[in-house]
């Protein structure tokens, strides 16, 4: 028996390639009305804000790599895993991000060029930097992220959208304040070896 006969004529073991649609949502707009008790105009506020939150944090990711694959000087060692730990981190906010975007309805920034379009982030250059420049632009790129997330925690608390509340306080913010803290505290010039003692007379009252 030919079993090619039972076969769906629609059906092709040969690769379809170079496949072109039109897109199934656009970007800036909600789908799927899922049960979760959210109104579109509170989703389509959300979804928004999160993207720019996301584009951010992407940018802070890569700035953190940049840093990591760059850093030199006497506390090359610390600051090279240091910078690799927290870009671990921040990985892990950008995909918590993104599919708190997509659980909305709406589509998450994804590609490059867009994440640069959008980010509030000072774009570094391409070359070389002392430590305390990287550490400063680090912290400056956490100071905007942390005043973001407190400003769209209000507001979702606001809009009863308590999941992402959750988000951006739980995860966001305080990953954020912690990775701030560390940095900071490299930028504390004390000695490395001798301590500076006091000057006669200078003590304490």
């Amino acid at each position: 028996m030919d079993n090619r006969a039972n076969t769906n004529s629609h059906s092709s073991a040969q690769p379809r390639f170079h496949q072109r649609a039109g897109e199934i949502q656009f970007y800036g707009t909600v789908n799927h009305a899922l049960p979760l008790e959210l109104e579109e105009p509170v989703r389509l506020e959300m979804t928004e804000q999160l993207n720019q939150l996301l584009a951010d944090t992407i940018t802070l990711r890569d700035l953190y790599k940049k840093s990591h694959w760059q850093v030199a000087g006497p506390t090359f060692y610390q600051l090279h895993l240091l910078f690799d730990k927290h870009y671990s981190e921040q990985s892990e906010l950008v995909d918590s991000i993104a599919e708190r975007i997509q659980a909305l309805g709406g589509l998450s920034l994804a590609m490059a060029a867009d994440v640069a379009e959008t980010t509030r982030i000072e774009r570094p250059p391409r070359g070389r930097e002392e430590v305390p420049v990287q550490l400063s632009r680090l912290v400056d790129a956490h100071q905007i992220i942390i005043r973001q997330v407190r400003i769209l925690a209000r507001r979702a608390a606001q809009l009863g959208d308590d999941g992402t509340n959750d988000l951006v306080v739980s995860e966001v913010l305080r990953t954020n304040e912690l990775q701030t803290w560390f940095l900071s505290e490299h930028l504390v010039n004390v000695p490395l070896v001798k301590a500076e003692e006091p000057a006669v007379g200078t003590g304490a009252a």
